[in-house]
């Protein structure tokens, strides 16, 4: 077959589907008072009554489902006021990414508040890896612990519970990841889906179980359901790093879960944290009235994830805990060198990684996964980069970092393609690998790279259809331009925080002419800015990395749109863009 060129499967293209207009659509607008679009981008979502709707639109603290609905919450609270009354020593084991970091943090303050004898471990992502180890709980016995509690790991750890065990260490686990047939011997374990009984939140990241258990401490501590002022101030606080916990964690943003993500978000312009000022001034964010899942998942959470991917997250968790405001301000400082850092190594492993997947001769029809492997990568950055593979070749990738006779490897997939499950049938040629459907790590032998290539290629070859290879754009609506005015954007805009379960509203129109000529724009000219018009109606449209296509968009003056409607204030004025995700010309 003959293989295509990189430009070319550069631009694959995008099947769009777009969401038929639901029968109830006039119904639930009507009853809450909302536009039909409205209203159908709630039944995109399964809300479906006026209530839901409101509920939806409208989030109330009082919505936060108590600790005692969290199986293990309570018991965990309790067992952790006891501890710190008692002057046990008790140490925070956590995770080195935000959600870990945030957790670990939400549980420090609080046991700190308590006057707890408390410390806390994070793993190296290099020289560890990620979960409780044999080694660390050790050292933790040894350094004098009495209690380790786990925050966002933990639920796997069978023989490292035992161990802890014979050394005589309590141990709590707090974690949201997916639980083995054999749960590990601990004092208590606190998990949305373990229990023995069905979870009313299934989607807590480990943030936000860290809160509910945070939560229940404080009831125990002061004794009441309600808490003094001191400890309120404290699970507001709480909240805002549960919040950036979830957004970055990449949960579900839908039921008890939006409630924590809005009003944690909300909270972030209050806070009182010497670190997380820090933070949001290094990132420039300092003066925003309100916080968006934008602000967390690519300005914020990525300068936390970078000090654990190049260096040690333990920084992450010092700058939210134990920081003075001057100390605060350089571990941020740090974070943000770190990040400029991580970006850098991340454009080197995407370049090359690019390079090899042209020089191999990608064939679109027979190739339906990607394996690449080198001794030139950073394993705390490949992931991203898979990430990357997988967003422009819509192939499940696997990229391994070589360290003489070991590789460590990271891999994203697609639809219908379970990556756990893959790898189970490739473990022939692995030392170890975890993970979930989407996303996973791995760890093999050098010499088994090959074999590990030839295994997962066959397994994609197998499981996946051509239609599988076709990235999909799932729209909201189909609309007319005239009908997108200020006032009915904003009202869709009421619809965030966005992520999982509740995605951005995007929607299509068309036929639209270009107006004028387009714009390259940007460093080095990478996006492209234009005007659109539909009948009287006339929309400037941003469309972000498609620089290159200018010529394209010359040629093809007619077209139809894919985007998301956004608000753009400028002088005191508001109005409605287009920010572009596809489009189709029309002849």
């Amino acid at each position: 077959m003959e293989a295509v060129t990189l430009a070319a499967i550069s631009q694959i293209e995008r099947e769009w589907i777009i969401v038929p207009r639901h029968s109830d659509c006039e119904r639930l607008a009507r009853d809450v008072r909302v536009t039909p679009l409205l209203a159908q981008m709630l039944l995109n979502r399964d809300v479906r009554t006026a209530s839901e709707a409101r509920r939806f639109l409208t989030p109330e603290l009082a919505e936060l489902l108590p600790p005692e609905r969290l199986p293990g919450a309570v018991e965990a609270g309790r067992h952790l006021a006891d501890a710190a009354r008692a002057g046990r020593k008790i140490v925070i084991y956590g995770d080195y990414d935000v959600d870990g970091v945030t957790a670990t943090s939400i549980l420090w303050h609080g046991l700190t508040l308590a006057g707890a004898n408390v410390d806390f471990y994070i793993p190296s992502r290099l020289d560890e890896g990620y979960g409780v180890s044999v080694e660390a709980i050790k050292q933790i016995h040894a350094d004098g612990a009495d209690v380790v509690v786990t925050v966002d790991c933990g639920i796997t750890a069978v023989a490292e519970a035992r161990l802890a065990r014979e050394l005589g260490l309590e141990l709590i686990i707090s974690d949201h990841h997916e639980p083995r047939a054999e749960l590990p011997e601990a004092s208590v374990i606190v998990h949305p889906t373990v229990g023995g009984e069905e979870s009313a939140n299934p989607h807590l990241s480990g943030a936000g179980v860290a809160f509910k258990i945070a939560w229940a401490l404080a009831r125990e501590i002061c004794q009441a359901s309600r808490v003094n002022p001191e400890y309120r101030d404290y699970l507001l606080e709480a909240m805002a790093f549960a919040a950036l916990g979830l957004v970055a964690d990449v949960v579900p943003l839908v039921g008890e879960n939006r409630v924590i993500a809005s009003f944690g978000l909300r909270h972030l312009c209050h806070t009182q944290n010497p670190g997380l000022q820090a933070l949001i001034e290094v990132s420039g964010l300092t003066g925003k009235v309100r916080y968006d899942e934008y602000d967390v998942g690519f300005i914020l959470a990525p300068r936390l994830n970078a000090v654990g991917r190049l260096g040690h997250a333990r920084l992450a968790v010092e700058l939210f805990t134990r920081a003075s405001a001057e100390r605060a301000a350089e571990i941020a400082a740090n974070l943000d060198e770190q990040n400029r850092r991580r970006q850098k190594v991340e454009r080197e492993i995407f370049k090359q990684a690019m390079e090899m997947v042209t020089e191999r001769g990608f064939d679109r029809d027979s190739c339906r996964g990607i394996v690449l492997a080198s001794a030139d990568w950073h394993p705390g950055v490949i992931g991203i980069v898979a990430s990357r593979l997988v967003d422009r070749f819509a192939r499940p990738t696997v990229l391994i970092s070589l360290d003489g006779a070991n590789g460590q490897g990271s891999g994203r997939s697609i639809r219908h393609f379970p990556l756990h499950e893959v790898l189970a049938d490739c473990a022939e040629h692995l030392i170890s690998h975890g993970g979930h459907a989407m996303a996973a790590g791995v760890k093999m032998a050098a010499d088994q790279v090959d074999a590990f290539t030839e295994a997962f290629l066959a397994q994609a070859a197998q499981r996946l259809t051509p239609a599988d290879l076709v990235p999909k754009l799932r729209l909201d609506d189909e609309v007319e331009l005239g009908q997108l005015m200020p006032e009915v954007v904003e009202s869709i805009l009421r619809m965030a925080p966005f992520g999982i379960g509740n995605p951005k509203p995007r929607l299509a129109a068309g036929p639209v002419d270009l107006v004028d000529e387009p714009r390259a724009v940007g460093q080095g000219g990478q996006h492209l800015q234009f005007t659109v018009r539909q009948g009287r109606t006339y929309r400037q449209a941003i469309a972000f990395g498609r620089g290159k296509q200018l010529e394209e968009l010359l040629d093809h003056r007619r077209l139809r749109l894919a985007f998301e409607p956004i608000i753009n204030e400028w002088s005191g004025r508001r109005k409605v863009e287009l920010k572009v995700l596809d489009w189709k010309w029309v002849e």
